[in-house]
Protein backbone atom coordinates (compact mmCIF):
# COMPACT_ATOMS: atom_id res chain seq x y z
CA UNK A 1 0.00 0.00 0.00
CA UNK A 2 1.40 3.42 -0.76
CA UNK A 3 2.15 5.81 1.54
CA UNK A 4 0.10 8.72 1.74
CA UNK A 5 1.90 12.12 1.58
CA UNK A 6 1.87 14.90 3.58
CA UNK A 7 0.42 18.03 2.17
CA UNK A 8 2.55 20.89 2.60
CA UNK A 9 0.79 22.95 4.27
CA UNK A 10 0.94 20.42 7.12
CA UNK A 11 4.96 19.63 6.76
CA UNK A 12 5.60 23.67 6.99
CA UNK A 13 3.30 23.58 9.97
CA UNK A 14 5.14 20.36 11.55
CA UNK A 15 8.37 21.62 11.32
CA UNK A 16 7.43 25.09 12.62
CA UNK A 17 6.32 23.71 15.54
CA UNK A 18 9.10 21.32 15.82
CA UNK A 19 11.53 24.21 15.49
CA UNK A 20 9.84 26.35 17.89
CA UNK A 21 9.00 23.95 20.26
CA UNK A 22 13.27 22.69 20.58
CA UNK A 23 14.67 26.03 20.33
CA UNK A 24 12.16 26.83 23.47
CA UNK A 25 13.48 23.69 25.48
CA UNK A 26 16.95 24.26 24.60
CA UNK A 27 16.34 28.07 25.98
CA UNK A 28 14.46 27.17 28.99
CA UNK A 29 17.65 24.72 30.06
CA UNK A 30 20.05 27.59 29.15
CA UNK A 31 18.23 29.88 30.75
CA UNK A 32 17.12 27.88 33.73
CA UNK A 33 20.81 27.11 34.30
CA UNK A 34 21.83 31.01 33.99
CA UNK A 35 18.98 31.74 36.67
CA UNK A 36 20.27 29.54 39.09
CA UNK A 37 23.60 30.28 39.19
CA UNK A 38 22.97 34.04 39.02
CA UNK A 39 20.67 33.67 41.81
CA UNK A 40 23.07 31.41 44.28
CA UNK A 41 25.71 33.77 43.28
CA UNK A 42 23.61 36.84 44.28
CA UNK A 43 22.62 34.73 47.45
CA UNK A 44 26.28 33.73 48.90
CA UNK A 45 27.18 37.28 47.79
CA UNK A 46 24.30 38.96 50.17
CA UNK A 47 25.17 36.11 52.77
CA UNK A 48 28.91 37.40 52.89
CA UNK A 49 27.62 40.96 52.98
CA UNK A 50 25.69 40.42 55.99
CA UNK A 51 27.68 38.10 57.81
CA UNK A 52 30.48 40.93 57.47
CA UNK A 53 28.56 43.57 58.93
CA UNK A 54 27.20 41.79 61.55
CA UNK A 55 30.77 40.28 62.52
CA UNK A 56 32.28 44.21 62.23
CA UNK A 57 29.09 45.10 65.02
CA UNK A 58 30.62 46.21 68.44
CA UNK A 59 27.20 45.14 70.12
CA UNK A 60 28.32 41.99 68.92
CA UNK A 61 32.23 42.51 69.59
CA UNK A 62 30.92 43.75 73.16
CA UNK A 63 28.68 41.17 73.73
CA UNK A 64 30.97 38.11 73.11
CA UNK A 65 33.87 40.06 75.46
CA UNK A 66 31.08 39.89 78.03
CA UNK A 67 31.41 44.18 78.49
CA UNK A 68 28.04 44.08 77.41
CA UNK A 69 24.03 42.56 77.76
CA UNK A 70 24.41 39.88 75.64
CA UNK A 71 20.71 39.77 75.17
CA UNK A 72 21.25 42.71 72.75
CA UNK A 73 22.95 40.47 70.53
CA UNK A 74 19.64 38.35 69.54
CA UNK A 75 17.93 41.56 69.46
CA UNK A 76 20.81 42.84 66.70
CA UNK A 77 20.41 39.78 65.46
CA UNK A 78 16.76 39.23 65.06
CA UNK A 79 16.44 42.60 63.34
CA UNK A 80 19.56 42.25 60.96
CA UNK A 81 17.22 38.80 59.62
CA UNK A 82 14.42 41.24 59.36
CA UNK A 83 15.74 44.00 57.54
CA UNK A 84 18.25 41.89 55.02
CA UNK A 85 15.33 39.53 54.69
CA UNK A 86 16.93 36.54 55.45
CA UNK A 87 16.63 32.96 57.29
CA UNK A 88 18.50 33.09 60.15
CA UNK A 89 21.70 35.38 61.75
CA UNK A 90 23.31 33.44 64.16
CA UNK A 91 26.37 34.47 66.37
CA UNK A 92 28.39 32.30 68.33
CA UNK A 93 31.53 32.05 70.64
CA UNK A 94 34.74 30.38 70.16
CA UNK A 95 33.03 26.95 71.25
CA UNK A 96 30.34 27.57 68.65
CA UNK A 97 27.61 28.07 71.30
CA UNK A 98 24.22 30.42 70.05
CA UNK A 99 24.70 33.90 71.46
CA UNK A 100 21.42 34.40 68.67
CA UNK A 101 18.98 32.48 66.90
CA UNK A 102 15.65 33.20 65.34
CA UNK A 103 14.30 30.19 68.24
CA UNK A 104 15.21 31.61 71.41
CA UNK A 105 14.72 28.78 72.67
CA UNK A 106 18.42 27.36 70.85
CA UNK A 107 20.59 29.93 72.61
CA UNK A 108 23.06 28.80 74.30
CA UNK A 109 23.12 25.47 72.18
CA UNK A 110 25.70 24.23 70.03
CA UNK A 111 25.23 25.28 66.15
CA UNK A 112 23.97 22.36 63.93
CA UNK A 113 25.83 21.71 61.16
CA UNK A 114 29.50 20.89 61.44
CA UNK A 115 30.38 23.45 58.87
CA UNK A 116 31.32 26.25 61.48
CA UNK A 117 35.01 24.56 62.46
CA UNK A 118 36.57 26.13 59.58
CA UNK A 119 34.68 29.79 60.03
CA UNK A 120 36.53 28.97 64.43
CA UNK A 121 39.67 29.19 62.70
CA UNK A 122 39.30 32.65 61.18
CA UNK A 123 38.35 31.57 57.87
CA UNK A 124 35.54 33.47 55.82
CA UNK A 125 33.48 30.29 53.70
CA UNK A 126 30.70 29.33 52.44
CA UNK A 127 28.59 26.38 51.94
CA UNK A 128 25.41 24.71 51.62
CA UNK A 129 23.95 23.01 54.99
CA UNK A 130 21.20 21.51 56.77
CA UNK A 131 20.07 23.17 59.82
CA UNK A 132 17.45 23.19 62.33
CA UNK A 133 15.97 25.40 59.72
CA UNK A 134 16.06 23.33 57.02
CA UNK A 135 18.98 24.26 54.08
CA UNK A 136 20.01 26.98 53.25
CA UNK A 137 23.55 28.98 51.89
CA UNK A 138 25.28 29.82 54.93
CA UNK A 139 27.92 32.87 54.97
CA UNK A 140 30.39 32.59 57.94
CA UNK A 141 32.53 35.36 58.87
CA UNK A 142 34.75 35.59 62.02
CA UNK A 143 34.74 38.43 64.63
CA UNK A 144 38.04 40.05 65.69
CA UNK A 145 38.28 42.46 68.77
CA UNK A 146 40.18 45.29 68.92
CA UNK A 147 43.30 43.62 69.38
CA UNK A 148 42.79 41.31 66.49
CA UNK A 149 41.80 38.36 68.12
CA UNK A 150 39.01 36.18 67.17
CA UNK A 151 36.06 35.89 69.55
CA UNK A 152 33.55 33.84 67.86
CA UNK A 153 31.98 33.95 64.50
CA UNK A 154 28.85 34.78 62.84
CA UNK A 155 26.70 32.88 60.58
CA UNK A 156 24.30 34.01 57.98
CA UNK A 157 21.99 31.44 56.51
CA UNK A 158 19.37 32.16 53.07
CA UNK A 159 16.94 29.42 52.30
CA UNK A 160 17.57 27.38 49.29
CA UNK A 161 13.55 27.71 48.81
CA UNK A 162 13.93 31.49 47.42
CA UNK A 163 16.23 29.67 44.35
CA UNK A 164 13.28 27.21 43.77
CA UNK A 165 10.57 29.77 43.59
CA UNK A 166 12.56 31.85 41.79
CA UNK A 167 13.45 29.54 39.27
CA UNK A 168 9.69 27.87 38.84
CA UNK A 169 8.93 31.70 38.04
CA UNK A 170 11.05 31.37 35.37
CA UNK A 171 10.05 28.18 34.15
CA UNK A 172 6.42 29.65 34.25
CA UNK A 173 7.38 32.83 32.13
CA UNK A 174 8.98 30.40 29.56
CA UNK A 175 6.30 28.43 29.58
CA UNK A 176 3.78 31.23 28.67
CA UNK A 177 6.49 32.58 26.29
CA UNK A 178 6.76 28.92 24.82
CA UNK A 179 3.12 28.57 24.26
CA UNK A 180 3.02 32.29 22.71
CA UNK A 181 5.35 31.40 20.42
CA UNK A 182 4.08 27.95 19.06
CA UNK A 183 0.45 30.04 18.94
CA UNK A 184 2.46 32.94 16.42
CA UNK A 185 4.48 29.95 14.83
CA UNK A 186 1.89 28.14 13.52
CA UNK A 187 -0.12 31.24 12.35
CA UNK A 188 2.83 32.36 10.16
CA UNK A 189 3.55 28.73 9.12
CA UNK A 190 -0.45 28.67 8.01
CA UNK A 191 -0.01 32.09 6.36
CA UNK A 192 3.68 31.02 4.91
CA UNK A 193 2.12 27.55 3.37
CA UNK A 194 -0.97 29.43 1.79
CA UNK A 195 1.45 32.31 0.48
CA UNK A 196 3.70 29.43 -1.20
CA UNK A 197 0.86 27.28 -2.26
CA UNK A 198 -0.78 30.22 -3.90
CA UNK A 199 3.05 30.67 -5.82
CA UNK A 200 2.42 27.15 -6.62
CA UNK A 201 -0.45 27.60 -8.05
CA UNK A 202 -2.22 25.11 -5.67
CA UNK A 203 -0.24 22.15 -6.65
CA UNK A 204 1.32 20.38 -3.75
CA UNK A 205 4.99 19.23 -4.35
CA UNK A 206 4.52 16.05 -5.31
CA UNK A 207 2.07 17.44 -8.13
CA UNK A 208 4.41 19.30 -9.30
CA UNK A 209 7.21 16.78 -9.04
CA UNK A 210 5.14 14.65 -11.65
CA UNK A 211 4.04 17.30 -13.51
CA UNK A 212 7.68 18.17 -13.85
CA UNK A 213 8.55 14.61 -14.96
CA UNK A 214 5.63 14.30 -17.83
CA UNK A 215 6.39 17.38 -19.36
CA UNK A 216 10.05 16.51 -19.67
CA UNK A 217 9.21 12.98 -21.09
CA UNK A 218 6.93 14.67 -23.57
CA UNK A 219 9.56 17.15 -24.43
CA UNK A 220 12.10 14.67 -24.65
CA UNK A 221 9.62 12.03 -26.73
CA UNK A 222 9.19 15.02 -29.75
CA UNK A 223 10.37 14.52 -33.07
CA UNK A 224 11.37 18.42 -33.24
CA UNK A 225 14.18 20.03 -31.94
CA UNK A 226 13.88 22.27 -28.34
CA UNK A 227 16.16 24.96 -27.30
CA UNK A 228 15.60 27.22 -24.90
CA UNK A 229 17.40 30.27 -23.13
CA UNK A 230 17.03 32.61 -20.29
CA UNK A 231 17.15 36.31 -20.05
CA UNK A 232 20.67 36.39 -20.22
CA UNK A 233 20.89 34.18 -23.19
CA UNK A 234 21.85 31.09 -21.68
CA UNK A 235 21.04 27.69 -22.53
CA UNK A 236 18.55 26.17 -20.31
CA UNK A 237 17.26 23.54 -21.88
CA UNK A 238 17.89 20.81 -24.80
CA UNK A 239 15.93 17.97 -26.09
CA UNK A 240 17.04 14.99 -27.50
CA UNK A 241 16.50 15.84 -31.12
CA UNK A 242 18.01 19.26 -30.53
CA UNK A 243 20.99 17.39 -29.60
CA UNK A 244 20.45 14.89 -32.55
CA UNK A 245 20.92 17.66 -35.02
CA UNK A 246 23.37 19.20 -32.89
CA UNK A 247 26.13 16.73 -33.21
CA UNK A 248 25.52 15.61 -36.99
CA UNK A 249 26.46 19.56 -37.06
CA UNK A 250 29.53 18.95 -34.72
CA UNK A 251 28.54 20.79 -31.56
CA UNK A 252 29.13 19.74 -28.51
CA UNK A 253 26.56 17.24 -26.91
CA UNK A 254 26.05 19.17 -23.16
CA UNK A 255 25.60 22.94 -24.45
CA UNK A 256 23.45 23.37 -21.31
CA UNK A 257 24.89 26.55 -18.81
CA UNK A 258 26.65 27.78 -22.05
CA UNK A 259 26.03 30.92 -23.57
CA UNK A 260 24.35 30.45 -26.71
CA UNK A 261 26.28 33.03 -28.57
CA UNK A 262 29.47 30.70 -28.10
CA UNK A 263 27.27 27.62 -29.13
CA UNK A 264 25.69 28.95 -31.88
CA UNK A 265 27.49 31.95 -32.82
CA UNK A 266 24.66 33.05 -35.84
CA UNK A 267 21.52 32.02 -33.59
CA UNK A 268 18.85 35.07 -33.65
CA UNK A 269 17.33 33.66 -29.76
CA UNK A 270 19.29 37.38 -28.87
CA UNK A 271 17.03 39.67 -30.88
CA UNK A 272 13.98 37.58 -30.18
CA UNK A 273 14.76 38.18 -26.66
CA UNK A 274 15.42 41.81 -27.01
CA UNK A 275 12.55 42.83 -29.25
CA UNK A 276 9.65 40.46 -27.36
CA UNK A 277 8.56 39.22 -31.52
CA UNK A 278 8.44 35.59 -32.56
CA UNK A 279 10.64 34.44 -35.46
CA UNK A 280 8.60 31.84 -37.77
CA UNK A 281 9.73 29.48 -40.55
CA UNK A 282 13.39 31.12 -41.07
CA UNK A 283 16.19 29.17 -42.41
CA UNK A 284 19.39 28.87 -40.57
CA UNK A 285 22.40 26.50 -41.65
CA UNK A 286 24.77 25.30 -38.72
CA UNK A 287 27.88 23.89 -40.01
CA UNK A 288 26.36 22.65 -43.26
CA UNK A 289 23.51 21.73 -41.36
CA UNK A 290 20.00 23.27 -43.12
CA UNK A 291 17.46 23.55 -40.21
CA UNK A 292 14.12 25.28 -40.45
CA UNK A 293 13.35 27.24 -37.10
CA UNK A 294 10.32 29.04 -34.93
CA UNK A 295 11.84 31.53 -32.40
CA UNK A 296 8.96 32.27 -29.94
CA UNK A 297 9.86 34.92 -26.94
CA UNK A 298 8.72 33.03 -23.65
CA UNK A 299 6.99 36.31 -22.05
CA UNK A 300 5.96 36.25 -17.93
CA UNK A 301 3.46 39.10 -16.95
CA UNK A 302 4.22 40.81 -19.79
CA UNK A 303 8.02 40.59 -19.27
CA UNK A 304 10.26 38.65 -21.59
CA UNK A 305 12.13 36.42 -19.53
CA UNK A 306 13.78 34.09 -22.61
CA UNK A 307 13.20 32.53 -25.54
CA UNK A 308 12.34 29.26 -27.17
CA UNK A 309 13.32 28.10 -30.33
CA UNK A 310 11.66 24.50 -32.11
CA UNK A 311 13.35 23.16 -35.33
CA UNK A 312 13.74 20.86 -37.87
CA UNK A 313 16.22 19.32 -40.66
CA UNK A 314 15.18 20.88 -43.39
CA UNK A 315 16.17 17.20 -45.72
CA UNK A 316 13.06 15.71 -43.72
CA UNK A 317 11.11 18.95 -44.06
CA UNK A 318 11.67 19.10 -47.85
CA UNK A 319 11.33 15.10 -47.89
CA UNK A 320 8.29 15.54 -46.60
CA UNK A 321 6.99 18.48 -48.74
CA UNK A 322 7.69 17.03 -51.76
CA UNK A 323 5.52 13.46 -51.01
CA UNK A 324 2.71 16.06 -50.11
CA UNK A 325 3.38 18.37 -53.28
CA UNK A 326 2.95 15.12 -55.39
CA UNK A 327 0.37 13.54 -53.74
CA UNK A 328 -1.67 16.82 -53.82
CA UNK A 329 -1.33 17.70 -56.96
CA UNK A 330 -2.28 14.14 -58.40
CA UNK A 331 -5.48 14.48 -56.46
CA UNK A 332 -5.96 17.75 -57.53
CA UNK A 333 -5.51 16.22 -61.37
CA UNK A 334 -7.72 13.26 -60.20
CA UNK A 335 -10.51 15.26 -59.02
CA UNK A 336 -10.79 17.52 -61.78
CA UNK A 337 -10.65 15.04 -64.33
CA UNK A 338 -13.23 13.05 -62.49
CA UNK A 339 -15.06 16.21 -62.67
CA UNK A 340 -15.20 16.66 -66.27
CA UNK A 341 -16.07 13.38 -66.38
CA UNK A 342 -19.01 13.63 -64.59
CA UNK A 343 -19.97 16.61 -66.37
CA UNK A 344 -19.56 14.87 -70.22
CA UNK A 345 -21.52 11.75 -68.52
CA UNK A 346 -24.41 13.65 -67.80
CA UNK A 347 -24.53 15.32 -71.20
CA UNK A 348 -24.38 11.97 -72.53
CA UNK A 349 -27.43 10.79 -70.50
CA UNK A 350 -29.31 13.62 -71.52
CA UNK A 351 -28.76 12.89 -75.23
CA UNK A 352 -29.57 9.48 -74.61
CA UNK A 353 -33.34 10.07 -72.91
CA UNK A 354 -33.60 12.64 -75.41
CA UNK A 355 -33.11 9.62 -77.86
CA UNK A 356 -31.13 11.89 -80.06
CA UNK A 357 -28.56 9.83 -81.37
CA UNK A 358 -27.70 12.28 -84.28
CA UNK A 359 -26.15 14.72 -81.32
CA UNK A 360 -24.83 11.96 -79.54
CA UNK A 361 -23.08 10.66 -82.04
CA UNK A 362 -21.39 13.76 -82.85
CA UNK A 363 -21.00 14.66 -79.34
CA UNK A 364 -18.99 11.72 -78.56
CA UNK A 365 -16.87 11.97 -81.92
CA UNK A 366 -15.69 15.38 -80.57
CA UNK A 367 -15.22 14.15 -77.61
CA UNK A 368 -12.93 11.35 -78.01
CA UNK A 369 -11.72 13.39 -81.11
CA UNK A 370 -10.64 16.05 -78.30
CA UNK A 371 -9.22 13.75 -75.77
CA UNK A 372 -7.24 11.46 -78.08
CA UNK A 373 -5.77 14.44 -79.20
CA UNK A 374 -4.90 15.76 -75.91
CA UNK A 375 -3.51 12.10 -74.97
CA UNK A 376 -1.45 11.65 -78.05
CA UNK A 377 -0.37 15.19 -77.86
CA UNK A 378 0.76 15.19 -74.21
CA UNK A 379 1.81 11.05 -73.76
CA UNK A 380 4.19 10.87 -76.60
CA UNK A 381 5.68 14.26 -75.97
CA UNK A 382 6.01 13.98 -72.31
CA UNK A 383 7.83 10.55 -70.61
CA UNK A 384 7.31 10.88 -67.41
CA UNK A 385 3.93 9.46 -66.47
CA UNK A 386 3.82 11.26 -63.10
CA UNK A 387 4.43 14.91 -65.06
CA UNK A 388 2.07 13.38 -68.02
CA UNK A 389 -1.01 12.53 -65.85
CA UNK A 390 -0.53 15.88 -63.66
CA UNK A 391 -0.46 18.07 -66.98
CA UNK A 392 -3.51 16.57 -68.56
CA UNK A 393 -5.16 16.75 -65.12
CA UNK A 394 -4.51 20.41 -65.60
CA UNK A 395 -6.51 20.26 -68.71
CA UNK A 396 -9.51 18.93 -66.83
CA UNK A 397 -8.70 21.87 -64.03
CA UNK A 398 -8.59 24.45 -66.81
CA UNK A 399 -11.93 23.58 -68.91
CA UNK A 400 -13.62 23.32 -65.25
CA UNK A 401 -12.73 26.78 -64.77
CA UNK A 402 -13.88 28.08 -68.09
CA UNK A 403 -10.33 28.67 -69.37
CA UNK A 404 -8.76 27.45 -72.64
CA UNK A 405 -5.11 25.77 -71.69
CA UNK A 406 -3.34 25.48 -74.86
CA UNK A 407 -0.68 22.87 -73.96
CA UNK A 408 2.63 23.21 -76.81
CA UNK A 409 5.83 20.49 -76.44
CA UNK A 410 8.14 21.43 -78.66
CA UNK A 411 10.66 19.11 -77.78
CA UNK A 412 10.77 15.63 -76.67
CA UNK A 413 10.36 15.37 -72.75
CA UNK A 414 12.40 12.35 -71.29
CA UNK A 415 11.43 10.57 -67.59
CA UNK A 416 13.92 12.12 -65.19
CA UNK A 417 16.23 9.81 -63.46
CA UNK A 418 15.48 11.49 -60.06
CA UNK A 419 12.00 11.50 -58.69
CA UNK A 420 12.89 14.81 -57.18
CA UNK A 421 12.83 16.29 -60.52
CA UNK A 422 9.76 15.73 -61.13
CA UNK A 423 8.09 16.86 -57.99
CA UNK A 424 10.07 19.71 -58.08
CA UNK A 425 8.75 20.31 -61.59
CA UNK A 426 5.06 19.75 -60.61
CA UNK A 427 5.05 22.41 -58.14
CA UNK A 428 6.06 24.52 -60.91
CA UNK A 429 4.17 23.92 -63.44
CA UNK A 430 0.92 23.80 -60.93
CA UNK A 431 1.58 26.71 -59.32
CA UNK A 432 2.39 29.09 -62.20
CA UNK A 433 -1.06 27.57 -64.20
CA UNK A 434 -2.89 27.90 -61.14
CA UNK A 435 -1.78 31.55 -61.50
CA UNK A 436 -2.20 32.29 -64.66
CA UNK A 437 -5.52 30.38 -64.66
CA UNK A 438 -6.93 32.58 -61.99
CA UNK A 439 -5.24 35.77 -63.89
CA UNK A 440 -8.12 34.94 -66.84
CA UNK A 441 -10.97 34.73 -64.17
CA UNK A 442 -12.26 38.01 -65.19
CA UNK A 443 -10.85 38.56 -68.68
CA UNK A 444 -12.97 38.61 -71.67
CA UNK A 445 -10.12 36.33 -73.43
CA UNK A 446 -9.87 33.18 -70.75
CA UNK A 447 -6.66 31.73 -72.17
CA UNK A 448 -3.60 30.46 -71.17
CA UNK A 449 -0.72 28.33 -73.25
CA UNK A 450 1.90 26.04 -71.73
CA UNK A 451 4.64 25.92 -73.99
CA UNK A 452 7.49 23.32 -72.92
CA UNK A 453 11.04 22.62 -74.43
CA UNK A 454 14.04 20.70 -73.49
CA UNK A 455 17.91 20.39 -74.66
CA UNK A 456 20.86 18.95 -73.53
CA UNK A 457 19.62 17.94 -69.76
CA UNK A 458 17.49 21.10 -69.42
CA UNK A 459 14.21 22.05 -69.39
CA UNK A 460 12.33 25.51 -70.15
CA UNK A 461 8.77 26.35 -69.80
CA UNK A 462 6.50 29.48 -70.91
CA UNK A 463 3.01 29.82 -69.35
CA UNK A 464 1.41 33.06 -71.19
CA UNK A 465 -2.24 34.04 -70.03
CA UNK A 466 -4.33 36.62 -71.39
CA UNK A 467 -5.00 38.48 -67.74
CA UNK A 468 -4.76 41.72 -66.47
CA UNK A 469 -1.65 42.21 -66.34
CA UNK A 470 0.63 43.16 -63.60
CA UNK A 471 2.92 46.79 -62.70
CA UNK A 472 6.23 47.03 -62.32
CA UNK A 473 6.25 46.93 -58.35
CA UNK A 474 4.46 43.88 -58.21
CA UNK A 475 6.35 41.87 -59.88
CA UNK A 476 9.71 42.31 -57.78
CA UNK A 477 7.23 41.20 -54.57
CA UNK A 478 5.16 38.02 -55.89
CA UNK A 479 7.69 35.95 -55.09
CA UNK A 480 7.58 37.34 -51.27
CA UNK A 481 6.87 34.42 -49.19
CA UNK A 482 3.35 35.54 -47.93
CA UNK A 483 2.38 38.11 -50.47
CA UNK A 484 -0.55 38.24 -52.21
CA UNK A 485 -2.89 40.42 -53.50
CA UNK A 486 -5.91 38.04 -53.41
CA UNK A 487 -6.72 38.16 -49.49
CA UNK A 488 -4.66 36.93 -46.20
CA UNK A 489 -3.59 33.37 -46.45
CA UNK A 490 -2.27 33.30 -50.19
CA UNK A 491 0.98 34.61 -51.12
CA UNK A 492 2.83 31.09 -50.95
CA UNK A 493 2.96 29.44 -54.28
CA UNK A 494 5.03 32.01 -56.04
CA UNK A 495 7.20 31.57 -52.99
CA UNK A 496 7.11 27.82 -53.41
CA UNK A 497 7.92 28.48 -57.11
CA UNK A 498 11.47 29.85 -56.18
CA UNK A 499 12.41 27.57 -53.62
CA UNK A 500 11.94 24.43 -56.54
CA UNK A 501 13.75 26.58 -58.60
CA UNK A 502 16.89 27.29 -56.66
CA UNK A 503 16.88 23.42 -55.97
CA UNK A 504 16.82 23.15 -59.83
CA UNK A 505 19.64 25.73 -60.22
CA UNK A 506 16.64 27.42 -62.35
CA UNK A 507 15.26 31.22 -63.02
CA UNK A 508 12.31 32.51 -63.87
CA UNK A 509 11.88 35.78 -66.09
CA UNK A 510 8.73 37.65 -65.98
CA UNK A 511 7.38 39.94 -68.24
CA UNK A 512 3.86 41.38 -67.50
CA UNK A 513 2.21 44.78 -68.47
CA UNK A 514 -1.10 45.93 -66.54
CA UNK A 515 -3.79 45.24 -68.91
CA UNK A 516 -2.08 43.11 -71.80
CA UNK A 517 -1.44 39.88 -69.61
CA UNK A 518 1.70 37.73 -68.10
CA UNK A 519 4.15 35.65 -69.53
CA UNK A 520 6.85 33.91 -67.21
CA UNK A 521 9.79 31.96 -69.04
CA UNK A 522 11.32 29.03 -66.86
CA UNK A 523 14.99 27.90 -67.24
CA UNK A 524 15.48 24.86 -64.88
CA UNK A 525 18.01 21.60 -64.75
CA UNK A 526 16.47 18.27 -65.65
CA UNK A 527 19.35 16.44 -64.70
CA UNK A 528 18.83 16.21 -60.61
CA UNK A 529 18.12 18.34 -57.79
CA UNK A 530 20.69 20.19 -55.17
CA UNK A 531 21.14 18.67 -51.76
CA UNK A 532 21.63 20.43 -49.01
CA UNK A 533 19.05 23.20 -49.99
Amino acid sequence: MKKKQLKLSTIIILFVCIVVLVSLVITDLLISRTINDNIESNIEEKAKIVSRTVAHSTIVKSGLEGEGNADRIQEYALDIQKSAEVLFVVVMDMEGIRKSHPDPDRIGKHFVGGDEKDVLQGEETLSISEGTLGQSVRAFSPVFNDENQQIGAVAVGISLGSVEEALEMSHRNILVGSMIGIIVGVIGAVIIARYIKKILFGLEPITIAKILEERNTMLQSVHEGVVAVNKDTTISLVNKSALKIFNKAGLSSDPIGMPIKEYMPHTRLERVIATGKPELDEEQIINGVSILVNRVPLIVNDEVVGAISTFRDKTEVNQLAEQLTGVKSYAEALRAQSHEFMNKMHVILGLVKMKDYNHLNRYVKELVSLRVDEVSMVTSKVKDPALAGFIMGKLSYAREQNVALSIECHDFIPEAKDPSVTHELITVIGNLLDNSVEATANSDEKEVLLELFYQDEQFEMVVTDTGKGMADEMVEDIFTKGYSSKGEGRGYGLFLVKVSLRKLNGTLHVESKVGSGTTMIVQASYKEVKKGD
